[in-house]
């Protein structure tokens, strides 16, 4: 066999390490791509809402070893390929670390009291007149302050249907507007295991993502509220918004008070300051137990396995909240997942599926077919404009073949990178676009786990919400016009 230093030569871009493989061509290079969407596909289909629970990452891994044997063929060595899958995974230590963090840091703020304060005073903003546009303004703030769509539509999104239906509000309308809000904040919030996933395949930061997101986001969310806005000029309502029993049910389970608004004002000040994401939410997380034991000591107590505040139950309560589930308790079954939080081990998954991905990645990376079909894109894309669109159609065809956001971010991350790359683009282009594209339209395919689960949630037939959620479905189109236009997007610096 001839030695694979003979056909494969490494091309250095920037910080990464790109393989060619002369040997490899387009069909061979996408026989692992295919492989892994069709079984993803089924997976989904078979698992449901249960895939992202360990059998899609397991799919990775086979998708992994098919591109291992296309390697093996093509005269790789297997040494080669597991040198770069170590290489793959070292790149995202800094991203697995920030998600350990963000789940620390919402479990401190949920029993501090933090975010359930923004929910109670959002919750109050809620005004009849402009009932569909106040439910995108609340579901905005939730979702922000939580980092998660699926919490804020089961618990506040149940809440505002029911509104809706005592006000003869169109469902169809306010689960659009529901959605639209919280995969607004679901987009934005360093809590969200999306918005660290983008970032992560793309090969940027997590903040410099939402800073460069806000440019196609908040556009695209002021042209959302401007419709809600005249739709509920032309409908009538009768009946009152109450959310009194919610705001009670959230005073009697928390001390809830604005001086709790300094720690995540605190965090954004950091963050304005440029200082790096781990230790703004390192801090942020001490800061949030600090004010839990100010704020909310009997809940610290009674996660800390205690009934009264101690040195010991102050310590493992801060340590619970940081790590593993807790729950604060409540009479309202409505509000019982609101009250929830995971912790460092639930962002476990997330990690499980970078991991996997990686491996995947590194396969494709070690036998060179990233760099045959980034080739291959770039001569069959002429344009700036022809890449984003690519970007976008992957992403889509991904949330309607494989049936899940993630591997809609994470399969078209790791394939785009290069081509971006290559065109001289800044990797904050591709995780805006991924997010524009593969995040927020999950929700409109029926068989998407998103559509599956909000729908059912909901109790509104995507069918029947698609045209109103506005935010979501005007996203990738967007990120299209502002490619077309040339407008934000970011070159690679180039050192001189």
């Amino acid at each position: 066999m001839q030695n694979d230093q003979d056909n494969i030569k490494e091309i250095p871009i920037e910080d990464q390490k790109i393989i060619e493989n002369t040997e490899l061509n387009i069909w061979e290079a996408l026989i692992p791509v295919l492989a892994l969407v069709g079984l993803l596909a089924y997976n989904v289909y078979v698992f449901g809402d249960d895939a992202l629970s360990g059998s899609n990452q397991f799919i990775l891994l086979i998708g992994a070893a098919v591109a291992g044997v296309v390697g093996i063929l093509n005269k790789v060595s297997y040494k080669r390929m597991l040198e770069e899958v170590a290489e793959n995974v070292k790149s995202t230590t800094g991203a697995l670390l920030i998600l350990l963090m963000v789940g620390a840091l919402a479990g401190t703020w949920l029993i501090s009291g933090i975010i359930p304060t923004m929910i109670y005073y959002g919750l109050q903003i809620l005004n009849p007149t402009i009932f569909l546009a106040a439910c995108v303004v609340i579901c905005a703030i939730i979702s922000i302050a939580t980092g998660s769509s699926w919490t804020t539509s089961a618990t506040v999104g149940i809440a505002l249907i029911g509104i809706a239906s005592a006000l003869d509000i169109s469902l169809g309308m306010t689960a659009g507007a529901v959605l639209s809000g919280a995969y607004f904040g679901d987009k934005l919030s360093p809590l969200s295991d999306t918005t660290n996933l983008a970032p992560a395949m793309a090969g940027t930061d997590l903040f410099t993502h939402i800073k460069y997101m806000t440019y196609t986001t908040v556009p695209t969310i002021v042209v959302t509220l401007i419709v809600f806005i005249i739709i509920g000029f032309t409908i009538e309502t009768d009946g009152p918004a109450d959310t009194s029993q919610y705001l009670a049910d959230i005073e009697a389970a928390f001390n809830v008070s604005p001086w709790l608004f300094l720690v995540p004002i605190a965090v954004i000040a950091m963050i304005i300051k440029k200082t790096p994401p781990l230790i703004a939410l390192l801090i942020g997380t001490l800061l949030g137990g600090v004010a839990a034991l100010i704020a909310q000591p009997e809940i610290v107590a009674t996660i800390g396995g205690g009934d009264q505040l101690t040195a010991t139950t102050a310590y493992k309560g801060i340590m619970n909240a940081i790590t593993v589930k807790t729950q604060v308790a409540t009479d309202n079954p409505e509000l019982a997942d609101l009250f929830a939080a995971k912790g460092m081990a639930g962002m476990l998954g997330t990690i499980w599926l970078i991991v996997c991905a990686m491996v995947f990645g590194g396969f494709m990376d070690a036998i060179g077919a990233l760099a045959t079909i980034s080739k291959a894109l770039l001569g069959l894309f002429q344009s700036v404009f022809g890449l984003f669109a690519s970007t976008v159609m992957s992403c889509l065809a991904l949330n309607v073949t494989a049936s899940d956001q993630y591997l809609a971010l994470v399969v078209p991350g790791k394939m785009y990178a290069q081509a971006f790359k290559d065109r001289g683009l800044a990797p904050e282009n591709l995780s805006r676009t991924l997010e524009d594209s593969g995040t927020v339209t999950s929700v409109l395919v029926p068989w998407n786990t998103c559509g599956a689960y909000q729908s059912g949630v909901l109790g509104v037939p995507v069918v029947d919400y698609f045209a109103f959620a506005i935010f979501n479905w005007l996203s990738p189109f967007m990120t299209l016009i502002f490619a077309a236009f040339r407008i934000k997007i970011r070159q690679l610096a180039t050192s001189k």
